[in-house]
């Protein structure tokens, strides 16, 4: 066995070194001859819903007497090659950081220090940096901070930092700043993903934790105008807003808002409504290279021209990792301040594996030239000598591993686990992800091999999920005993937030995910591995494989990160292009052939920013596309769109005066949609005018599913087995929405649903879209979630979004309605958008109000004699218990001692769930008395 031991020069294997496990024994108690009580297979056989008995017959299996153990392999030895430790070998980036201090300190630069007066930081604020892990800043944060114009708001900011290199505290300071010193301002920070706003928020509030707002004479009055204060005014209050979250807004309920694209330019939309938009002070877009993304980037693009159309000044500071051409984002945000910088604050050292072997590549040169080099010695037409390898993968004897790709994928997993260190696997789909998660548990430690104190937190995290609303995922259950987790869109918000946690913490020490990971939440490796070059059938983008990368490193726990890029033979040229590839540059999604102008133009008419031929025309100066198109092309792609906006009834210019947004249009944007969709809503709602079916909830359900549907897959199959066991009022609603049977029962026949012209693709959203109205059907009828992702073969966590989706979808449905001056129509969508967010019938919507009380959990509190708040209230947290373990998904049977320790996860619940009915009891009672 070649030695593994770290050599001071060259090249350094990091992972390398003893294995980080205590050897103790842990005590195992068989579960053979588990007597289960009675009384729980009575509660959990008499608690499957009606409409789900079917369903779970047909997917019962009998629970396992014993631990389920998956089958033991052994991983390939990575051995280091002679030639990786060589004098002449250059020096890495590591190895100059062991002898040299890159980063200076305060000790040597007071300016490196928050609390430096330069800043104007308060204390408090600085301390709450400091509990957070942030005791000083590099050079190019103090920098950047104290570029001209920007800790006192009057300049706009757009920076580039690599991901990890601490780009995000630039923002937080300038963003607190402003908004303790100037109390009557407000913040936006806009963030691509729901996963990111939940941590932000969560961040932001523990940094502004005790901070009081400094007081100032307009606040002081407004405060004294009110006839009741809130008893928060001073401090700094953080919200966060998402699909599914709050759908209205109201400044004096925050100071900072952090929201997703689509809630923030809402959000932005509604305060020039109403004309307090002067209250904003700064606004802060994170991933602004997204601005060229094709789906969502006009948004952006919009939300940001929108502020530059303002009277007053608002701040906008932008920031990216990958941003190629900023200089054009810089022009566009009122030549605004631009900071590039390359720091790392962990090295990172890059690898290329390829049929067992591993190869340096410092940089993306050559990285390109590697690949290359390999490519032309497999085909045999360059004599020019191989590239030196740097460690050898062995062969494995198993089967399971005797693809190379998969081989090196489990054997660098192994290395990193073994050694202590964490590890994060991409892999292109979903199902691979469990495969590689499944195959990479085989090989690590177990038994003897690892510590009882890291079985009892694997133990206890086993049972967190178990607790959780859709009970432990079998093949958590095989991967987590052994550290290793995985993380996708399949998965619910609740499970992702358990795993990503115990990563974190250490008590999972390998994640495989989905590249949507990377942008979609901060969870960085000492090891990066990349089960190939593609995600999908699609090669990564560059921007995105950056993304991967940058995961790399994790400050204050590794002191360098590393990343192997694993392809196969097929791959090799492509990967040898796309390392040499060079990052988009960003362009303007207003552009000829993308959507966003005629939403742009309707905005900008409907809030009254821009009302006349020379507003609009100033209006389209400050939007990026501006920046990248001819002028008299520009000119024409404007006139030619408000052409079609009149056409469709959503402006009108009489005498070619003023422009002016019709009803419709003011709905519309109101409802946060574009043209295109707010036209089908309102034909579609027109129709609901005509006929609205309400001796059911079917037809609501159906105007609440969003219409953005028409990628969603159909199982035609399930549809028409639905179908027939629809009642009298669901196959009213069919009629009435345009759902013929006939074409249902056609398609189940395997024919195919013609979407080639815009009325066929009208007609195919129209059946999507009541298809997914059967799922929100069954959500709100307390079908459990994952029971609704059985029925539908749907992953658990897409059933969840499409329930987060459709509550925001509602709220834009209601908001339409109210323009359009349809009460009537509204007020019936207002009732039912509680059920939509309770997921249960109408009875058990206060019950729903308390935390972890939803759905099929409100109603078995309900059954077992807690019918309203102040009962669970009243309650003693032990009362509780049994009804929790109801309310469980089934569970395999555990020893004695695990399931006492299962009992006291649920009484920790029990007792979040009494604190929150008491808080909502409170309120209900407060209510009343001032009703009085």
């Amino acid at each position: 066995m070649a030695s593994r031991k770290e050599s001071s020069v060259g090249h350094k294997t990091t992972v390398n070194g003893p294995l980080a496990v205590k050897n103790t024994t842990t005590a195992v108690v068989s579960a053979a001859r588990h007597k289960r009580p009675f009384s729980e297979l009575l509660q959990n056989d008499r608690l499957v819903p009606t409409n789900e008995v079917s369903t779970f017959r047909r997917h019962f299996q009998r629970p396992s007497l014993t631990e389920t153990r998956p089958q033991i392999l052994k991983a390939s030895e990575v051995c280091d090659c002679e030639n990786n430790c060589r004098p002449q070998d250059p020096a890495t980036d590591y190895s100059q950081r062991k002898k040299l201090q890159l980063t200076p300190t305060p000790a040597s630069d007071p300016l490196l220090h928050l609390s430096h007066p330069c800043y104007n930081l308060l204390p408090g604020l600085v301390q709450n940096f400091v509990n957070l892990g942030i005791h000083s800043i590099y050079p190019w944060q103090s920098k950047c901070l104290r570029g001209r114009g920007l800790l006192n708001g009057k300049r706009n900011l757009v920076y580039s930092a690599p991901t990890g290199g601490g780009k995000s505290l630039v923002a937080d300071v300038l963003m607190l700043k402003t908004v303790i010193e100037n109390p009557e301002k407000k913040a936006i920070l806009v963030l691509p993903y729901v996963a990111l706003v939940q941590e932000k928020t969560r961040w932001l509030r523990r940094a502004v934790e005790g901070i009081q707002k400094k007081q100032s004479d307009v606040v002081n009055n407004q405060q004294h105008s009110l006839w009741r204060k809130r008893g928060d005014e001073n401090s700094v209050r953080v919200v966060g807003f998402f699909g599914g979250s709050r759908s209205t807004a109201n400044w004096t309920d925050m100071d900072i808002a952090v929201c997703t694209i689509e809630k923030a330019n809402s959000l932005i939309n509604t305060a020039i409504d109403d004309c307090t938009v002067s209250n904003l002070g700064v606004v802060v877009i994170d991933e602004l290279h997204m601005i060229d993304d094709d789906h969502r980037g006009y948004l952006l693009e919009l939300l940001g021209t929108k502020l530059l159309s303002l009277e007053q000044k608002v701040q906008i500071i932008g920031m990216s990792a990958t941003l190629q051409n900023p200089e054009i984002l810089a022009q566009w945000l009122n030549n605004a301040l631009y900071y590039e910088s390359k720091y790392r604050p962990v090295p990172v050292e890059e690898h290329l594996v390829f049929d067992n072997t591993v190869y340096a590549a410092a940089s993306s040169s050559s990285f390109y030239k590697t690949a290359t080099q390999l490519q032309l010695t497999q085909s045999k037409t360059a004599a020019q000598a191989v590239p030196a390898p740097l460690r050898i993968i062995k062969y494995s004897e198993h089967s399971e591993l005797k693809n190379p790709l998969i081989n090196a994928v489990v054997a660098l997993a192994n290395e990193t686990a073994r050694a202590g260190y964490g590890a994060l696997v991409f892999c292109s789909s979903r199902t691979g992800c469990e495969t590689d998660a499944l195959l990479i548990s085989q090989v690590l430690p177990r038994g003897e091999e690892v510590s009882q104190d890291l079985m009892r937190e694997r133990r206890d995290l086993m049972h967190d999920l178990r607790s959780s609303s859709t009970g432990l995922d079998p093949v958590l259950e095989k991967t987590i005993p052994y550290g290793v987790g995985f993380h996708h869109a399949g998965l619910t918000i609740e499970e992702r937030d358990i795993v990503a946690t115990a990563y974190d913490n250490g008590i999972i020490k390998v994640i495989v995910a989905t590249c949507s990971l990377a942008a979609g939440i901060n969870l960085p490796a000492r090891r990066v591995i990349l089960h190939g070059a593609r995600m999908g059938a699609d090669l990564v983008g560059p921007a995105m494989l950056r993304q991967m990368r940058g995961r790399a490193g994790r400050k204050g726990k590794d002191e360098i990160g590393e990343t192997y890029l694993c392809c196969q033979k097929s791959d090799l040229e492509a990967v040898a292009t796309l390392m040499e590839a060079e990052i988009p540059v960003i362009e303007s999604c207003l552009l000829p052939g993308k959507r966003g102008l005629k939403r742009a133009l309707l905005e900008v008419i409907a809030t009254r920013l821009a009302t006349s031929a020379g507003s609009v025309d100033d209006y389209i100066k400050k939007t990026l596309l501006y920046h990248s198109i001819h002028g008299d092309e520009l000119s024409d792609m404007v006139k030619s769109t408000l052409k079609e906006l009149s056409a469709d009834g959503l402006i009108t210019n009489d005498c070619g005066s003023e422009f002016e947004a019709t009803t419709l249009g003011l709905a519309v944007t109101a409802s946060s949609l574009g043209p295109e969709d707010g036209l089908f809503v309102n034909r579609e709602l027109k129709k609901a005018l005509r006929a609205f079916v309400m001796d059911g909830d079917l037809h609501v359900l159906y105007t609440f599913t969003p219409v953005q549907v028409t990628q969603s897959k159909v199982d035609w199959q399930v549809f028409r087995k639905e179908m027939d066991h629809l009642d009298e009022s669901s196959l009213r609603v069919m009629s009435f929405v345009g759902v013929k049977p006939s074409l249902v029962n056609k398609m189940a026949q395997g024919g195919i649903m013609k979407e080639g012209s815009l009325a066929d693709e009208e007609v195919a959203r129209i059946y999507k879209r009541f298809y997914t109205a059967l799922q929100l059907r069954d959500l709100c009828n307390e079908m459990p979630i994952h029971a609704v992702a059985r029925k539908y073969d749907l992953p658990r966590g897409s059933v969840q979004n499409l329930a987060q989706t459709c509550h925001g979808f509602a709220a834009g449905m209601i908001k339409f309605c109210e323009r359009m001056g349809w009460a009537a129509l509204g007020a019936v969508l207002d009732h039912f958008s509680d059920r939509l967010k309770a997921g249960a019938k109408a009875d058990l919507l206060a019950l729903a109000e308390i935390t972890y009380v939803k759905s099929r959990t409100a109603r078995i509190f309900w059954d077992n004699g807690y019918k309203n708040v102040g009962a669970v209230a009243a309650a003693d947290i032990k009362e509780l218990l049994p009804v929790l373990l109801m309310a469980q998904p089934k569970k395999p049977r555990l020893d004695a001692a695990e399931e006492e320790q299962y009992h006291q996860k649920l009484l920790l619940k029990a007792e979040i769930i009494s604190k929150s009915a008491n808080r909502v009891w409170d309120r209900m009672m407060q209510a009343e008395v001032e009703e009085e």
